[in-house]
């Protein structure tokens, strides 16, 4: 029951990184609206980081830097995995083609940072939510 609960939180909380990300994209735009957008496909893949749940405890005494270069390696994994199947079926909510950094357009390598900082953020509500 602990999982699946650890899958909604995962799931929820990417869902509001997600469009809190997006809409940032307006303010560069100048757009009051300050508009973010997410997919219904983001929530399982958002779920799975449910797994930082067991791994924290496994590298709880590493530094923070450690445990979130390992975070962002998972997620990279998971987002290339599902992006590519999501791809092939043409339903991949996301393009990262034009950018520098990526590989087969699924994902930036650019991001790391950001992947870290997320892995660590929900290492940290999945402590919290799990009573650690």
């Amino acid at each position: 029951m602990k999982q699946v609960q650890n899958f909604l939180i995962c799931g929820l909380t990417g869902w509001c990184m997600e469009i809190v990300f997006t809409s940032t994209g307006c303010i560069r735009k100048k757009d009051p609206r300050l508009m973010g957008q997410t997919s219904l496909w983001m929530f399982p893949i958002y779920g799975m980081a449910a797994v930082i749940a067991p791994a924290s405890k496994l590298l709880g005494r590493c530094p923070a830097l450690f445990r979130g270069a390992i975070y962002s390696v998972g997620i990279f994994t998971g987002e290339y995995v599902s992006g590519s199947f999501l791809k092939k079926h043409q339903m991949c909510p996301w393009d990262y083609s034009k950018a520098k950094a990526n590989i087969n357009g699924i994902i930036r390598l650019d991001y790391a940072p950001l992947w870290m900082c997320a892995g660590l953020a929900f290492e940290k509500i999945l402590t919290i939510c799990n009573g650690n």
